[in-house]
């Protein structure tokens, strides 16, 4: 993780767009929005929301643009590509920038030291923010376009950088789902959409996978990232991550079974 001394107050830093996708996302983005005008430039690309999240990016000085839903790492291609500036933080609707983000990243333009940098994400927990002592997951969210562009993983697509990848201490929070049954459909939907990228990658030993992997990543969170700090929510979460690596492995299980069954009965 790094971190820098205070620039001269007269050094410039690099320009940077701010760009967030968004849908049907009125009840966050404007705290997203409102923790990134210090940008010169946000973008939001909608996908058709039928709230009031694109008056939302409007009143917020956003370059609004509108396109159907092309997937996750398509669409936020997409947005990316309507930057102006080389330099952009990458966020979602209900993620919010704090002030201790803004300083570390405005600090770190002055002169960059890297082509990409990952910042530490804290996570709602159903109820309350985490304890200090949590880990956070720490995501590529700030880089330059000219050296990096989306990956094509389903759900989870995430920038991929060519060159210098570096920590910086510049959190954000993820305000998340509100409760767990939100959080439970999520993963449920998530691991839906990840079945045929699982699929064409072949998984080895995948009967195992079901059986284990979900128990290694009960402790992975509730151990390793120190969920156990915090109560009853950090145990929900841990055992929601869990789940969530259950179902993963457990629906491409079943769609091989079901396609050997199909093909016997051929």
């Amino acid at each position: 993780m790094t971190t820098r001394p205070p620039p001269d107050a007269a050094a410039p830093r690099a320009p940077v767009s701010a760009v967030v996708t968004t849908l049907d996302n009125a009840a966050t983005l404007g705290a997203c929005l409102d923790s990134v005008r210090w940008c010169d430039e946000i973008v939001v690309l909608d996908s058709g929301s039928t709230d009031a999240t694109r008056a939302i990016a409007e009143l917020a000085g956003a370059r609004v643009f509108v396109e159907p839903f092309k997937g996750y790492g398509a669409q936020k291609q997409s947005a990316l590509d309507k930057a102006t500036h080389d330099w952009t933080l990458l966020l979602d609707a209900d993620e919010v920038l704090g002030d201790a983000g803004r300083e570390a990243i405005e600090r770190e333009l002055v002169a960059p030291r890297a082509d990409g940098y990952r910042l530490p994400r804290r996570e709602w927990l159903f109820w309350r923010w985490p304890g200090a002592s949590t880990r956070p997951n720490w995501q590529l969210r700030l880089f330059r376009r000219s050296c990096g562009a989306m990956n094509a993983v389903p759900v989870h697509a995430a920038p991929e950088v060519r060159g210098r990848v570096l920590d910086l201490a510049a959190p954000f929070d993820h305000h998340g789902e509100r409760d767990l049954a939100m959080r439970v459909e999520k993963v449920n939907r998530y691991s839906t959409g990840l079945v045929e990228h699982k699929r064409g990658k072949r998984v080895r030993a995948l009967g195992l996978r079901v059986a284990l992997y979900p128990t290694f990543a009960f402790w992975r969170f509730y151990v390793g990232k120190r969920y156990f700090l915090n109560g009853w929510a950090g145990f929900l979460a841990a055992r929601v991550a869990a789940f969530y690596a259950f179902l993963k492995y457990a629906k491409v299980l079943e769609r091989r079974e079901r396609e050997r069954s199909e093909g016997a009965r051929r």
